[in-house]
Order: structure tokens, then C-alpha cells, then sequence
């Protein structure tokens, strides 16, 4: 067996929830190879695992179909680059997390040189694109998935798995604490909270924070005591947003901006957020939702007509039915936005059956999740 010195793995992960799944699993394998190098692309989750990242994350960052074409060249540059250099270098492993646009084409080239892949987590091949299969029966050594479901997918394909469980499902409490969350945001416990998600990203913040701003002021007409807190993710953002609710002419409602998510939700007594990773962070907190997504006209028109089931937020696709109302490209309008969140806000059977649904969805997600992948990597590196 190899010194850990010896070893070296690169893994690349192209969005802030790649970073956080990463470094969940650069957690569970450091105490197996202490002194191993990590880098690759990677965000300030995995560098707090001691991982380097080669290129800012934020390069590879981008949404849409069509809005990736002007940026095609340089990030196909930048896989190219890293290709060649871990083919010199032949790591032990290559792990990509998520990101398959990126990660699975720079898998099956290393695959093909006879580097260990390691994907991480499978790609919605059950929601679009299910062509795609062919592509990591090449590419993928072994596949990381984190939704129970799954796991049959990929081994009915011939495609080495395991089910993780979800990283969200350790870090955030069964039984989330909405009064230390309100403490710390200086709200009253008998407070209304509506916590307002429009995304982390710009290209999400460009067609999302209009409509959740005007909403907010719709609900605030309606309940003129209701608080709003908005987590954004840096000062970019904070300033656009900032922006959105002066042209809106709403600096008169009360709008709270954080810098933590999670303690936003776990304030709220519900939640207007983008699809994404944000929306099983809700469910996982137990909290009322409405969920919306709204993305470039040309890249809407062909994503609709490629998916393969009628729900687009993972609570819902968890669930197989449609538990929390989504709201999609045209819908998406300050009055149909508020209109539901305001359901969410007042219909106390619906927040009791909710709540009940998601626990249920919180324990079937709940493993040890940075145990379970490094001990899968481990065995893919003979460690």
C-alpha cells in the first residue's frame, strides 16, 4: 500500500453545491491519507479541507444552454488544459463533483488513459437527457449518488455505484432551531417571516429577483408586519438586489440581508426560492415553499421538451408528487408568486402535512455520507 504522500487526486467541481458535496467527501478521506495532495477546481468549502484550487470556481460558474456559448471556448480551454496536465501527472483518482457538462467529457478522456474516475453525484439522467447513460458507462468508474432511487438506475446500466445519502440531510438538524435562527437575526419569535431565494448566481439573480421582489411587496400590502430576509451569497449580488428593491420602489417594506442561508431558512415560516440545491435545503428545514425557475427564452423552449417527468424541484421529484407548488418561466409573475406563497403562509393543514412529509424525506436521505464516499474512493484507489 502507498504512503498517503504519495497519492495525489484531482477533482473539479464547477458550482457552490459541488463545493459543499466535495468537501464533504475531501472531509471523510483526509484521516485515510493525511498527507495525500488535493486540487483541481474547487471553491472555499474544499479549501478548508486543505484542497488547491488550480482555476477560481467562479470561472466555470455558468446557467443555461445557450447562455454557456459565448463562454464556450474558454471553458473548453480550461478542460483541455487540466487534461493534459493530470495525463503528465496521473493521480490516483479523478473525482468530479457534478457538473457533468464539464466533468463527464474530461472523465472519459482520463477513463481512456487508464486513471480511475469517480463521479460524483450521478447526473439527472431520470429528469432529462437520459442519453446520457452511454456516456458514463464510458466515463465513470464509479458513480456517487445521494438520492435512494438512484442506485438501481446505475446498476441496471452496469455502472459500479454507491448511495452515499445526502450531505445536507447530516449537516442541517432534524428538528431545525427557528428560535436561536430568529435570535440571531434580531426577529421577534411571534414575527411572520417570508424568506426570499432567488439565487445565488447573477444569471439566476438577472431573471428571478425582479419577480421575488415585487412579490414580497405584493404579500407586504396584504400583511404589512411581514419580515423578509434575503441570504445572498457576496457583494456583487447584495448590490444588485439592492438595486431591484429601489426600482421597485419597496425600500419602505422590511427586507433583512444575510450572508447565511441556512440560518435564513431556518427563520422562515416559508420560503420563495429557485430550483436548485436551495429548494431540498427548505425541505430539509421543514418549511413551506414555493419553488420557481426562469432561465434564457431559447434554452426554456428546449428544456421543456426534454424532460422525463413533471416536477422540477427535487422536493416534489423526491416525493413523486407535486407537494409544493412550482412556478415556471412565463408563471413566474409577482402575482401568481404571491399569491401561492401566501397559501404556504396561512394554511395550517398544509404546513402540518409538509412538515410531516419532509422529516419523513430527512430520514431517508440521512447516512454518513463523507464516511460512505471516501470509503467508496478508497476502494476505487486500492486504499
Amino acid at each position: 500500500m502507498a504512503s498517503s504522500a504519495d497519492i495525489s487526486l484531482a477533482l473539479v467541481a464547477g458550482e457552490v453545491s459541488g463545493d459543499m458535496l466535495a468537501a464533504r467527501l475531501l472531509a471523510g478521506l483526509r484521516p485515510h491519507l493525511p498527507d495525500a495532495r488535493f486540487h483541481g477546481i474547487g471553491g472555499p468549502r474544499m479549501m478548508e479541507q486543505g484542497f488547491v484550487s488550480d482555476v477560481p470556481i467562479e470561472t466555470l460558474t455558468v446557467r443555461g444552454i445557450f447562455e454557456i456559448i459565448p463562454r464556450y471556448r474558454e471553458i473548453k480551454g480550461i478542460q483541455n488544459r487540466l487534461r493534459d496536465r493530470l495525463l503528465e501527472e496521473r493521480p490516483a483518482a479523478f473525482i468530479g463533483a457534478d457538473y457533468p457538462g464539464f466533468n463527464l467529457g474530461l472523465e472519459e478522456q482520463l477513463r481512456a488513459s487508464g486513471i480511475p474516475t469517480v463521479h460524483f453525484i450521478g447526473p439527472q439522467i431520470w429528469a432529462w437527457r437520459g442519453g446520457r447513460i452511454k456516456k458514463i458507462q464510458r466515463a465513470v468508474s464509479h458513480m456517487l449518488v445521494i438520492f435512494p432511487f438512484e442506485e438501481q438506475i446505475y446498476k441496471n446500466a452496469g455502472v459500479p455505484v454507491t448511495y452515499i445519502g445526502h450531505p445536507l440531510a447530516e449537516t442541517i438538524p432534524l428538528v431545525p432551531d427557528v428560535a436561536a435562527a430568529r435570535a440571531a437575526l434580531g426577529i421577534a419569535p411571534g414575527a411572520r417571516v417570508v424568506t426570499v431565494m432567488p439565487g445565488s448566481r447573477m444569471g439566476e439573480l438577472k431573471y428571478l429577483a425582479e419577480p421575488f421582489v415585487r412579490a414580497a411587496g405584493l404579500l407586504a400590502a396584504r400583511d404589512p408586519g411581514l419580515i423578509f430576509v434575503v441570504p445572498v451569497a457576496g457583494e456583487k449580488q447584495r448590490a444588485y438586489f439592492n438595486e431591484i428593491v429601489a426600482q421597485a420602489g419597496l425600500g419602505g417594506i422590511d427586507v433583512t440581508l444575510v450572508d447565511d442561508s441556512h440560518t435564513a431558512i431556518a427563520a422562515a415560516d416559508a420560503v420563495l426560492v429557485a430550483s436548485g440545491t436551495a429548494t431540498l435545503e427548505v425541505a430539509l428545514f421543514k418549511k413551506p415553499m414555493v419553488i420557481a425557475y426562469k432561465v434564457m427564452r431559447a434554452s426554456w423552449e428546449i428544456m421543456r421538451h426534454m424532460g422525463y417527468q413533471p416536477w422540477i424541484g427535487l422536493p416534489n421529484i423526491l416525493a413523486r408528487e407535486f407537494l409544493v407548488p412550482e412556478l415556471l418561466q412565463h408563471a413566474v409573475t409577482p402575482e401568481a408568486l404571491a399569491d401561492a406563497v401566501w397559501q404556504q403562509l396561512n394554511d395550517t393543514p398544509l404546513r402540518d402535512k409538509l412538515a410531516a412529509r419532509f422529516t419523513d424525506m430527512h430520514h431517508s436521505l440521512l447516512r454518513n455520507s463523507a464516511q460512505e464516499s471516501a470509503q467508496a474512493v478508497l476502494r476505487v484507489i486500492g486504499q
